[in-house]
C-alpha cells in the first residue's frame, strides 16, 4: 500500500541521492499520502526527515531543516495501517542505537510479541507503528554479524506477515539492503548508479531497465551491481526487463489532474490491449501462456477473483464468457473467496484480475486456488508484477501507469482483456468459427473511436455533475451488462466525491430500493440498445418508474433510441450499432466524467481520495 524508492550512486557525498528519492516519492505518492520521510546515509550518519501529509510537506520541512550529503537514501509515503498519521509514525524508522534505519511495506503481523520482547530488553519505542519492531531487531543484528544482508537475513526469520523493507545503515554505506515477501518491490537497473521502489515509476524517469524481485528475496544494492539471494542466502538470476513507458506517461500532459487524463487516455488503453493478439495464421494469442490447449478445452467452470473496480470489470467478463462460450462464470471477491469453502478443482480455471497485480486480497485468493489445484490466469497492467509471475497464464492490458487512485482507463482494459480472453476460449473450444470471432475482433477494434465520441459530450456531462453540486445521494440503475456499469460508477462517486451512492439491477428496484426513490434524488439509469426489446423495455419502464416518484432522472441512452425523448430531459448519448456486450466501454465514461467534475466541484483531490491508495497491498 505504501510508497518505497531509494538510490545509490556515487562514492561523493551531494544532495543527488536526497532528490532522486523525493522525486520518486512524488511519483510514488498515489500509493499512499499520510505522511512521508528520508533517510540519507552520510557515511556517519543518517539523517532523517519525516513529515505528516503530502510530500510537498516534506519538502518544505527539508527546506527548513536542510538535510546534510549523502551517498545513498531511502524514502517512503504512507498509508497508515498501525498507527495515525503523525510525524513520528512516519516512515523511516531508526533502530535503538542509529545503526540502521529502514521504510517498510507491508504489516508485521506479530509485531505486538516482537515489541514486547523488545520492551524487555530494554528499548525505547517512538512510534505506534508495527515497522519500528523490525528497525530495532535489525540493529541488534547489525551488532552481532557487522553486515547488512546477513543481518536482513536474521530479521526476516523473526517476521511473520507482509514485507518490503529497505535498509541503510552507516557502518556500510556502498550499500541499500532490501527483503520482500508479499509486499511489491523492484530494482532499477543504471549506469553507475541503481535504484528501488514499490513500482517502476519510483525511479523511470533515470532508467527504462528494471529488475523484477520474486518472493522471498534478500537484495543488496550496490551501485555498479546487484545481488540477490533466497532466505536461506542462495543466490538467485532474477528476471531483468524493459519498461514500456516513459516518465512522460505520468506526467499531467495539460489536464488538471491525472484522472482527466486518465479518463481521455481510454481510446488508447482499449486500443494498445488489443494490439498485436493476432498469430500470423488469424488466430488470437495471449502474453504468457503456460496452460495447454487440451487443458483449457477441459475447463468446466470459471471463477474471477478481484475486487472493487476490477471486480465490476470481471462482472462484466461473466456476460461475455458465458455467452461466447457456454462455460459457467463465477465472480467472487477476492477477500471472500479463500475464506470459505469454494468448490475449485483441476477444471477450475481462476481468473485473476488486478491492475498492479499486487493486490494483496487478490494474490491470496491466487495462491488459495493453485493449492486446490486450479490453473490460474491473471489480467494485470504491470509486467514483472507478483500476480503475474505466479499465474499459469498472463494477459496485459497494456494500459500504460494509472496514477489516479480511482480506476478508470485500466477498468476499461481489464474489460477489454476480458473480451480476448472470452473470444480465445470460445475459438479453441469451438465455440465460434474463426471468422466469428474475427467479426468480434472487428468490433473491438471500433470501440477507442466509440470512446472518443462519448468523451466529445464531456461538456455536457460537466454541466450535469454543476447542476447537481449539493446533492448527498445518487442511485444508479442497469440491467444486464449495464448492471456492473451502475455498480461502478456508484463505486466512482463514493470514492471521489465522499457522498452516498447505490448501484442496483434495474429489476430489483420494485423489491425494495424503491423506497430509496424521493423528489429530486438523482437516479442514472443505463438504458441497453433498443436491438434487444424485451430488456429495452424493462429499462424504460423502470425509467417511467423512477420519475413518477419525482427522482431527477438522467439516462445513458444508444443514439436513435427515441423511446425516452419525449420524457426524459437529461440524456447522454452512446454511438449507435455498438454491440450489446461492449457497450460497457463506452456507457461507463459519463459516470467517471460525472463523478470527477462533482468532486472537483467540491473541492476535493480526485487523484488522492481520503483513507484511500492506488495499491492495497495488505490484507
Amino acid at each position: 500500500m505504501c510508497g518505497i524508492a531509494g538510490y545509490i550512486g556515487s562514492d561523493n557525498l551531494s544532495q543527488h541521492p536526497l532528490e532522486v528519492v523525493l522525486e520518486g516519492l512524488s511519483r510514488l505518492e498515489y500509493r499512499g499520502y499520510d505522511s512521508s520521510g528520508v533517510a540519507v546515509n552520510t557515511k556517519k550518519e543518517i539523517a532523517i526527515r519525516k513529515k505528516v501529509g503530502r510530500v510537498e510537506n516534506l519538502r518544505r520541512e527539508i527546506e527548513k531543516n536542510p538535510v546534510p550529503d549523502g551517498v545513498c537514501a531511502i524514502g517512503h509515503t504512507r498509508w497508515a495501517t498501525h498507527g495515525k498519521p503523525t510525524d513520528a509514525n512516519a516512515h523511516p524508522h531508526c533502530s535503538q542505537t542509529n545503526n540502521v534505519a529502514i521504510v517498510h511495506n507491508g504489516i508485521v503481523e506479530n509485531h505486538q510479541e516482537l515489541r514486547n520482547e523488545l520492551i524487555a530488553l530494554g528499548h525505547t519505542f517512538r512510534s505506534e507503528t508495527d515497522s519500528e519492531v523490525i528497525a530495532h531487531l535489525l540493529g541488534i543484528a547489525l551488532d552481532e554479524c557487522a553486515d547488512l544482508p546477513r543481518a536482513m537475513a536474521k530479521t526476516v526469520a523473526r517476521l511473520e506477515g507482509s514485507y518490503a523493507i529497505v535498509a541503510i545503515a552507516p557502518s556500510q554505506p556502498q550499500m541499500i539492503v532490501a527483503a520482500r515477501r508479499n509486499s511489491p518491490l523492484v530494482v532499477g537497473l543504471g549506469e553507475g548508479e541503481n535504484f528501488l521502489g514499490s513500482d517502476v515509476a519510483a525511479f523511470v524517469g533515470y532508467t527504462r531497465y528494471a529488475m523484477a524481485i520474486d518472493q522471498d528475496r534478500i537484495v543488496t544494492v550496490f551501485r555498479d551491481r546487484v545481488e540477490v539471494t533466497d532466505f536461506a542466502g542462495n543466490r538467485v538470476e532474477p528476471t531483468v526487463y524493459e519498461v514500456d513507458w516513459n516518465v512522460d506517461a505520468a506526467l499531467h500532459d495539460g489536464y488538471d489532474t491525472f484522472m482527466e487524463k486518465e479518463i481521455h487516455e481510454q481510446p488508447q488503453a482499449v486500443a494498445e490491449t488489443l494490439r498485436g493478439r493476432l498469430t500470423a495464421d488469424g488466430h488470437l494469442k495471449l502474453d504468457e501462456l503456460r496452460i495447454g490447449e487440451e487443458e483449457l478445452r477441459s475447463i468446466d467452470k470459471i471463477i474471477v477473483v478481484a475486487c472493487g473496480s476490477a471486480a465490476y470489470a470481471g462482472h462484466v467478463a461473466k456476460y461475455a464468457i458465458e455467452h461466447w462460450c457456454r462455460i459457467p462464470v463465477e465472480v467472487e471477491l477476492a477477500h471472500e473467496f479463500r475464506y470459505r469453502d469454494s468448490i475449485v478443482n483441476a477444471k477450475t480455471l481462476v481468473v485473476a484480475i488486478s491492475q498492479s497485480g499486487e493486490t494483496m486480497d487478490t494474490l491470496m485468493a491466487v495462491r488459495h486456488a493453485a493449492e486446490q489445484g486450479a490453473r490460474v490466469l491473471a489480467i494485470v497492467n504491470v509486467f514483472g508484477s507478483t500476480i503475474a509471475r505466479e499465474a499459469d497464464a498472463v494477459l496485459y492490458t497494456h494500459a500504460g501507469p494509472e496514477v489516479a487512485v480511482a480506476s478508470t482507463k485500466a477498468f476499461s482494459a481489464q474489460i477489454t482483456a476480458a473480451y480476448l480472453l472470452g473470444l480465445y476460449l470460445a475459438e479453441l473450444r469451438g465455440n465460434k468459427f474463426s471468422d466469428e470471432v474475427a467479426a468480434y475482433l472487428e468490433e473491438l477494434g471500433k470501440m477507442p473511436q466509440r470512446i472518443r465520441k462519448v468523451l466529445e459530450q464531456e461538456d455536457r456531462v460537466k454541466a450535469l455533475a454543476a447542476q447537481m453540486s449539493d446533492v448527498d445521494s445518487v442511485l444508479f440503475l442497469g440491467r444486464h451488462v449495464g448492471f456492473p456499469i451502475a455498480l461502478e460508477g456508484a463505486l466512482k462517486l463514493k470514492e471521489l466525491a465522499y457522498i452516498h451512492a447505490e448501484g442496483f439491477a434495474a429489476g430489483e428496484l420494485k423489491h425494495g430500493p424503491i423506497a430509496l426513490i424521493e423528489k429530486d434524488l438523482p437516479v442514472f439509469v443505463i438504458v441497453p440498445t433498443p436491438r434487444r426489446p424485451l430488456l429495452h423495455a424493462k429499462v424504460v419502464s423502470n425509467v417511467s418508474e423512477v420519475q413518477a416518484r419525482g427522482a431527477r432522472v438522467v439516462v445513458i441512452a444508444e443514439e436513435g433510441d427515441d423511446a425516452i425523448d419525449d420524457s426524459v430531459k437529461n440524456v447522454i448519448r452512446v454511438p449507435q450499432s455498438t454491440p450489446t456486450l461492449m457497450m460497457p466501454l463506452v456507457t461507463v465514461v459519463p459516470l467517471q466524467i460525472f463523478a470527477c467534475e462533482l468532486a472537483k466541484l467540491k473541492g476535493y483531490d480526485v487523484d488522492k481520495p481520503r483513507n484511500l491508495a492506488k495499491a492495497v497491498t495488505v490484507e
